[in-house]
């Protein structure tokens, strides 16, 4: 259920009907869910601006549209307008939007899923790499696939021992081991930087 306080009904009421545009309305969203990214967006939007597959909340003067496929991630969400001395300002509480660690009873790809999410894509990302889940095999090897800077790179070797591997095997219980399976024959546009070798990896210690 997404609250938004009488406070910030009276404010979106004043903006929309200063609009004067019919139907408009406020479409509530997730930007990149379950991940440390994760942020709201919250925007006014006509009916022809819908993607069709929001849920619609009734604000008595307005609706809230919320994006389908967010709502898991926006859930207990709070809207609030603080009133100031100097003003009022818009305040969004989304505790879930992160997405909530899987436990120990999650299916294993599940669990590797989330330390790629919340842990490694965001240091690849400093080095314009990231990296996707391939597969987990029954003996819990967890195959790989490296992309952007790291696609091609000459350091992908170090970045997948001293980084990816070593996160996965402290922070997932059950994987046994990880596995590159990206062709980077193919890599043409690894991360170079001046004063650094192409690829540099950015868990090693000149990186």
């Amino acid at each position: 259920m997404i609250r938004i306080s009488e406070t910030a009904k009276t404010h979106f009421r004043k903006l929309i009907q200063r609009e004067a545009i019919p139907g408009l309305g406020v479409r509530l969203s997730a930007l990149n869910p379950g991940t440390t990214r994760a942020d709201v967006r919250l925007e006014f939007s006509e009916p022809d601006e819908l993607s069709g597959d929001e849920w619609a909340i009734d604000c008595e003067g307005f609706t809230l549209w919320l994006d389908a496929p967010s709502a898991p991630f926006l859930e207990d969400a709070e809207i609030d307008y603080e009133l100031q001395a100097t003003g009022g300002q818009l305040q969004i509480r989304a505790p879930k939007i992160k997405g909530v660690v899987p436990g120990p009873g999650e299916p294993l790809p599940v669990r590797v899923q989330w330390v790629i999410d919340n842990d490694i894509n965001p240091q690849l990302a400093m080095h314009k790499g990231h990296v996707t889940l391939s597969d987990v095999t029954p003996e819990g090897v967890v195959l790989l696939n490296f992309g952007g800077g790291c696609h091609g790179c000459s350091m992908v070797d170090i970045t997948l021992k001293q980084g990816v591997e070593k996160t996965l095997l402290e922070k997932v219980a059950g994987v046994t081991g990880v596995r590159d399976v990206t062709d980077h024959a193919s890599g043409s546009t690894p991360f170079m930087s001046s004063g650094k070798q192409a690829g540099s990896s950015p868990y090693s210690k000149n990186a």
